[in-house]
């Protein structure tokens, strides 16, 4: 049994990180990404220390949009910082019991900072992935485990059960990249392209125009992949995943998009298109042909219910964004339905791919494809990768890095749970001098 914990002291901070270039998504753009820590100790000398990657656009574009790109970050290191602070003394056994106890404060209060009654609950949950992860640290230590199935308990090891030997390494085609960058990704042996759809080319909001840009997006990238062949795809072919960030307005609308993919000859290698419509529609999608999936609007197990009701096909599982504790949530009610599940990025550093992998990499493989499938897009958006690489405990492993597109899991990440439970030296730096 796990023993109480008694939280005694607690400590935030963070560091700016610029970006190569805008990186665009839900029609606007970022230019940097806040990297939050969050430090949690235990009465037993014991702590564990969480990062977050913040993105306030992804959770909610209303806040992004209302707020300067460093206003919205700030909102959202605040929520983490108070949630934190709210915690001082308390007691938990597990983390999934200190996050359930927590979120409809922090969720009220991120309500009332940001002055939107229908904040979307992603907000939140997104500010409270270092609180979450510094809390499955310090229960990792102060109960003396050292392994990411140990760690989440018998009652999810049932729903993470495979044990994946290699992961296709997703790569993100935004807006802006270049086709000739894309050809390189495939030349270099990526098989899996995340393709961001739903721009706003003039910056007035037009959908006919937004359609047009998605089709000629689409066009010129599968005319750029399409001879490329693959052996880890079912079709032999380069395997397509459209996000669209809840950016289409109408089934209708989506429905021509696909038809121009039938027409152009690369309906057949979409694997799966994410978020097309903005939650609130509550859009039927059973009966589109491809399988849809649900990220952002399956906040938490209660969203993800009502997405599965409505035909949702697949689960973007995101733990580095809306914490490991309610993504296990998620899953097991995903499993219990019998609905394929994978891990998308938030453009997180390399500790926080890890993260994701070791869920990834315990998920069964998705329909068309041969092996399982993390996102992971930081290399191709941050300035200084190599360096924030570096910071990773294991960073020479050679797990920690895409061989060809894709992961190579062996024994040691498994034994070593991807580095998750080894304070990083660079971010302990950063809340250590605080008192």
């Amino acid at each position: 049994m796990s023993k109480e914990i008694t939280i005694t002291n607690v400590k935030a901070n963070f560091e700016r990180e610029e970006l190569i270039r805008p990186f665009g998504f839900k029609g606007a753009y970022l230019t940097e990404v806040w990297q939050s820590v969050a430090y949690m100790a235990g009465s037993n000398g014991k702590f564990g220390l969480g990062l977050c990657t913040q993105s306030p656009l992804w959770s909610d574009a209303q806040v992004f949009a209302s707020h300067s790109e460093s206003g919205g970050n700030a909102i959202m290191f605040a929520i983490q910082e108070y949630a934190l602070n709210r915690v001082r003394g308390a007691k938990f056994s597990s983390p999934i019991e200190l996050l359930e106890q927590i979120l409809p404060d922090v969720y009220g209060y991120a309500k009332k900072i940001c002055e939107k009654p229908d904040l979307r609950l992603t907000f939140a949950l997104n500010s409270l992935v270092g609180f979450d992860n510094a809390a499955w640290m310090l229960y990792a230590q102060e109960n003396e485990i050292s392994s990411f199935d140990e760690m989440i308990g018998s009652e999810y090891r049932g729903v993470l059960s495979e044990r994946q030997k290699a992961l296709a390494s997703i790569p993100l085609i935004a807006y802006g990249i270049p086709i000739d960058d894309v050809r390189d990704l495939v030349n270099r042996g990526y098989y899996f392209l995340k393709i961001k759809i739903g721009s706003d080319p003039d910056k007035d909001g037009s959908y006919d125009k937004m359609l047009e840009w998605d089709k000629k997006r689409i066009e010129e990238i599968h005319n750029a992949v399409s001879t490329y062949e693959t052996e880890f795809t079912d079709s032999g072919k380069i395997a397509y995943y459209l996000d669209a960030n809840g950016r289409y307005d109408s089934k209708d609308r989506l429905k021509r998009l696909l038809d121009h993919a039938r027409a152009i000859g690369a309906y057949d290698q979409i694997i799966v298109v994410e978020e097309p419509f903005a939650e609130e529609a509550e859009i039927e999608v059973g009966d589109l042909g491809v399988t849809i999936a649900a990220d952002e609007s399956a906040h938490s197990e209660k969203e993800a219910k009502e997405r599965i009701e409505m035909g949702y096909g697949a689960i973007a599982l995101k733990p580095i964004a809306k914490t490991l504790s309610m993504s296990l949530k998620i899953a097991k009610l995903a499993k219990q339905a019998n609905i394929p599940c994978f891990c998308a990025d938030l453009t997180v550093i390399p500790v926080l791919v890890e993260w994701n992998k070791n869920v990834a990499s315990r998920l069964s493989t998705l329909p068309g494809l041969k092996t399982g499938v993390v996102e992971t897009n930081g290399d191709q958006n941050y300035k200084r990768w190599e360096t924030l690489l570096s910071y990773h405990p294991n960073a020479e492993a050679p797990w920690a890095k895409p061989q060809s597109g894709k992961f190579i899991l062996d024994d040691d990440f498994y034994n070593k749970s991807g580095g998750i439970l080894m304070p990083p030296k660079h971010y302990l730096s950063l809340v250590s001098q605080q008192s």
